[in-house]
Formats: C-alpha cells, structure tokens, sequence
C-alpha cells in the first residue's frame, strides 16, 4: 500500500533550511559517532522541537514515521527492535511484548506469540495486564468504518477471517456505541486468544514478512477504553491509555505535546525501553534555522520532523562535530518511471531498447551530487534500497560507476529506430531541489540525444492529482517522471516496496503509474514469502528485484541518507530504526 507519507515531503523539505521527514525505515550508514557514550543517568526533561503536530496518536493509524518516536515511549508492540549505531543490529527483530520472535508453522501458516509476564496498561482504575484479547481487539480496530488504519491492507487479506470481517465492520455506523457492539461481538477468525498470555494468526496463505508487520504499531494491542471514543478524536489523545514507559499529561494541537512517566509501566518486562528522562515535551510551530540554532545552544535537544539543511551539515561537517549523524531509510529517493502507456513518438516507450536506452543515460553521480554528494546521499540501481531485505548492491545496466554511457543509449535508441534521438515529457515537483534534481537528469539525457521537456507540478497535486490520474498516463501528458518510494517497516519489508508499485492482478494500484506486471516477478515475490529462512527470502527477493529490472519499467537512480541532530547534553543517542531518529526512551541528559 502506497502512503507517500513518504516522499511527498523528502524532496520537497530538501531546499528549506530543514527536510521535512517523510517515510520510511531504516538501515545503515552512520557518520560521526554520538551514541552510547558515558553512564546513564535517569532525570531531566527531554525538549523536542517540531515544525507540525502528529498526524495521529492512536496507534492503528500512525503511518508518519516521525510519529514512531511518540508511540515507542507510549505504545509497547508485540515485537520491535534495539537502537543502535549498528545498521545490521537496527533492523534485526526484537521481542517487545511477545517473549520471542515467533517461528511459523511447518505449513507456513500458524504463528503463535507468548505474552510476557508483567506488561501492563497505565489503565484509569489503576496498572491492569495486557491479555491476549487486547491483541486482538488492536487488529478489529484497523479497519473501523469511521478511518481505517493506513497499513491495514497488508493484514486484511493475508490473516484468516479479517477480509470478511472488515466487510461486515463497513456497514456500521461509525459511531462510537455501533463500533464497539460490532468490536465486542465478532471475532476474526483466524486470532485465536485460547488464554490471557497466548494468540494465534492463521494466515491465509505463508508469509515470512509477517512477524516483521507484527513490529509496526498499526498491530499493537488495544485497551477495552479505546472503544469508548472515536478513533484519534480529541478524546481519544486525552485519555490515551499508555502501555510504555510514558504517558500524555498535555496536549495542545499544532502547539506542545507533554509527556510524563507512566508509574504503571514495570521496567522489568521491557527489554528494550529504559526511559532515562523523567519527561518528553515537544513544542510545534519552529522552523528550520531556528531550531538547529536551539539544539546548538542548548535551549533543546532533538529534533522531530526537522532535519539539518544541507548547509547546515556542510557546515557541521567542516567542525568535526560528532553530534551530527545518518542513516540510511530502506527508500530510493529519486527513481524514474517510464510511461509504456505513452502514445507519444509511436509508443516508443513500449519498446525494450528505448526503456534500457535510458538506463544508460542517467548519470547517476550528478544526481546525488545535485541531493547534497555522498554525505547525503547514494547511487542504487535495483528497486529495494540498502537495508531492505533482498537489497543487493548490483548494477544489471553497468554505466561508468553510474556516470552514465551516453555511447551506448545512443546506440540502443538507433537499434530502437530512433537514430536522431527522442523528445520526451517529464514532470517534476516544483519544490525543493526537486527542480535542480529534474535539470540535471535533463542534461545527462541530453548527451545520450535525449531531449526533456520539463513541466513543474505544484507539490500537493504531483502524487494526489497528476501521477495517479490514470488519464494522464495514456494520453501522454507524462512520458517519464521522478518519483520515490519508502519501505513501511524494517528489514524484511521487500514487499512493502513491491506490492504497491509493481503488481497489477486487474485492479489500477494508484503507484502502479503504468499498470506493470511482472508473472516471473510474482512467482519469485510468492517464493520469497513462502521462504523458510531469512536467508533463503532475501535470495529471492533480489531474484524479483532482477526480474523487474529486466523490463525496466523504471530507472533507479538515487537513496537518500537521514540526517540526525542533537544538543550537547544529550548522551546515548543510538537510532531507533521505525522513527529514524534517536530512541528517545533510551538516551539521557548530562545537565
């Protein structure tokens, strides 16, 4: 499922004095060190600065990364994982609620998690244990008729019963007393909450990425008072129920959120949180330049949905200074797709050797020099970006290191029937660099005989109004367009990237742009879910990476690296691979 949540926002944030977060996970690459260093001390009040508020607090719905920093302090999940400044450790699964990382049954369809002992809800009557039937309870909520969760449809049609379910929910009044009738009086078939400490998912069919999706907190458990409000109302947030280390004591929209300690949470059974500070607040409404002003004399410490500018980490940089730090996000930042549905030059695009004709004639260093050079950012060629699961760092159109060969473009365009070279349309987000970004991919192509007419696209219309009107595609108003991707989980999330985009069973996928499909691809994808071993899935994987590119549907061209930040009194900032930002329920403050 397609959320550009995501990219929406990355490119566009580049050009300010901040890039504003959009999507993604993450994996590895780190400069400069500020983690675990010194000992730990427990005290202070974490600050948090924000240039806008969350788009949710109810953990079904939360698809905005920066948001997973809020839910890792408040919202315990079945399974997560460790920060860390190493990026294997990062996105290597953790048990969270559950007592280990479940293994699936010999039929590939049965996994069964075991609650811990001592998890607990900061309930209003006082500390109460998490049951197995809050698990369930937080997968009815996903698909409530009043705003389903965003990642629902990864579980809808894989658990046993929830596609049925979640029809039936659909005609209820989305109301608060309908809902939680509806809630308290059907199940799903395929949970099973035989006891308090114990469920079981029965899937419809083997997927190895399924406990992976169980670290996302759209599938967190629910407390029975989430059925007494509307999901993510202003109720809701006020009487949030908080199974981590931390609670909301305040909380004032577009403003400051407040966080206090959670007295019912029990440090023992949580193997991965130890809450140093006594309090998180974060105040909304700053920009860029002034918050990294305020990080760099003390007045704050981290950051939420801000980053450092490209200035702003040239200059960091150039002092040596170690609180300055990246990563990478799973994403490919910049990739281009090619309209084969285009009528323009005789469907030219429909031809193979037009479509690898162009995978020769990116230079790919220039555009990740144009996105800030290799501090921020880095060369792929596949459709999964490093430290997503079947990411392998191969070239299948070797082109001078990624510089391009103008040469050999020239050559296939002529075999193609196009000797004089082409024209071709391509749109771009008129925001950021994105229009520096589209200027360079027009000058590499120009030299292969390539000729770009650009067109800016307001940035709110590119996703929603332009790229996924289907018309536009087959009337040809668009040939070739830039556009990027973001996993939405962590390691094992390959099919996170290719569902959404490269699989067309009949019904138009809004980032299928071009209604591509791949039958070599889609056996691969269904071996690679069915996969015993991680190893074995990862092989796969690649192996559908490779089979995409065969076609080459789209040309891929650049990841870009998150950049993090914080103030010098902060200690034990590792990163926290869901939020791509430091584990702020894990680092400390020296002052």
């Amino acid at each position: 499922m397609a959320r550009n949540r995501i990219l929406i926002a990355a490119a566009a944030a580049a050009a300010a004095a901040v890039l504003l977060i959009t999507a993604g996970c993450s994996s590895a690459v780190k400069t400069g060190s500020s983690g675990a260093d010194g000992t730990p001390v427990k005290g202070g009040t974490l600050k948090v600065l924000a240039n806008g508020d969350v788009d949710h607090l109810d953990p079904q719905l939360v698809a905005y990364v920066p948001v997973y920093s809020f839910m890792r302090a408040m919202s315990r999940s079945l399974l997560s994982y460790a920060a860390s400044d190493d990026g294997d450790k990062r996105i290597q699964l953790q048990p969270d609620l559950a007592t280990e990382v479940p293994k699936p049954s010999a039929d590939g369809l049965t996994y069964t998690i075991t609650l811990r002992d001592g998890t607990t809800w900061g309930a209003p009557d006082g500390s109460r244990a998490i049951v197995s039937k809050d698990v369930a309870r937080g997968f009815k909520r996903l698909c409530n008729p009043l705003i389903s969760g965003a990642l629902s449809g990864y579980f809808i049609d894989l658990i046993d019963g929830m596609s049925s379910f979640c029809s039936d929910f659909s005609k209820i009044a989305p109301e608060v007393g309908p809902m939680k009738d509806f809630i308290d009086s059907h199940d799903i078939s395929g949970i099973k909450t035989p006891d308090d400490k114990t469920v079981e998912f029965t899937l419809t069919k083997p997927a190895s990425d399924f406990p992976s999706m169980l670290s996302l907190d759209a599938a967190d458990p629910a407390p029975v008072e989430a059925l007494n409000y509307l999901p993510d109302s202003p109720e809701y947030r006020k009487a949030f129920v908080s199974s981590g280390p931390y609670k909301v004591k305040d909380y004032t929209p577009d403003a400051k959120i407040v966080l206090e300690r959670n007295k019912a949470w029990n440090a023992k059974s949580d193997p991965l949180r130890k809450a140093y500070v006594d309090g998180i607040e974060m105040t909304m409404g700053v920009e860029g330049d002034a918050a990294m002003q305020q990080l760099q004399a003390g007045s704050a410490d981290v950051l939420f949905d801000l980053t450092p500018s490209p200035a702003n980490i040239t200059q960091l940089k150039a002092m040596n200074d170690k609180k300055l730090s990246t990563m990478t996000n799973g994403g490919i930042d910049q990739f281009m797709w090619i309209n084969t549905k285009s009528p323009n030059n005789g469907k030219a695009l429909d031809n193979l050797k037009v479509r690898q004709a162009l995978q020769y004639a990116v230079d790919k260093t220039a555009v990740v020099q144009t996105m800030g050079g290799k501090d921020l950012a880095g060369v792929t060629n596949g459709i999964f970006g490093p430290g997503i699961l079947g990411y392998d760092k191969y070239d299948p159109y070797p082109a001078n290191d990624g510089k391009g060969d103008p040469a050999k473009a020239k050559q296939l365009l002529a075999e193609a029937g196009f000797p004089n070279g082409i024209t071709l349309k391509m749109p771009y987000r008129n925001v950021g660099t994105q229009p520096d970004i589209a200027q360079t991919v027009q000058a590499s192509l120009k030299k292969a005989g390539i000729e770009l007419e650009l067109t800016p696209v307001p940035p709110t219309d590119y996703y929603a109004n332009f790229m996924t009107n289907r018309e536009n595609a087959t009337s040809g108003k668009w040939d070739v367009a830039l556009v990027g991707w973001s996993p939405d989980w962590q390691g094992g999330a390959a099919r996170s990237v290719f569902q959404p985009q490269f699989v067309f069973t009949g019904t138009p996928q809004a980032y299928n742009y071009v209604d591509y499909n791949s039958d070599k691809a889609n056996t691969l994808a269904a071996e690679a879910l069915a996969a015993s071993t991680a190893d074995e899935s990862g092989k796969l994987w690649h192996q559908v990476d490779e089979a995409v590119m065969e076609d080459s549907p789209i040309v891929s061209i650049a990841y870009r690296l998150k950049p993090n930040y914080h103030s010098a009194r902060v200690a034990g900032f590792l990163p926290y691979a869901q939020s791509q930002n430091g584990d702020w329920t894990n680092l400390w403050l020296t002052k």
